[in-house]
């Protein structure tokens, strides 16, 4: 595989990793480790702070396609965290912490 296809693909491992990353803190897909579905908008948004930055600094340093799967995922997130930021927050669970 020559450096430059390594890099890409790297790269879209990058993103999707974040992108997964933050879907499971908007609640939207379980928590491999505690198979519960966990809800924290804080950290979703740190994750699409991170995939914006990473926007900005690589602008003009990426493919067609690298730029466009980035932008997507980008535009997939920001839907998904307006959605569930205007949803109430969860009711507590047993002990008192929010449940999942």
């Amino acid at each position: 595989m020559e450096p430059s296809d390594r890099h890409g693909v790297l790269f879209a491992r990058l993103v999707l990793m974040l992108h997964a990353a933050a879907m499971q803190h908007l609640g939207k897909v379980k928590n491999p480790v505690t198979d519960k579905v966990e809800r924290d908008l804080a950290a979703a948004q740190g994750m699409i702070d991170t995939l914006e930055m990473l926007e900005r600094r690589t602008k003009g340093n990426l493919t067609p396609d690298e730029g466009r799967m980035l932008s997507q995922v980008l535009q997939e997130l920001r839907l998904n965290y307006v959605d569930e930021a205007a949803k109430p927050d969860p009711p507590p669970g047993p002990g008192g912490a929010p449940s999942s």
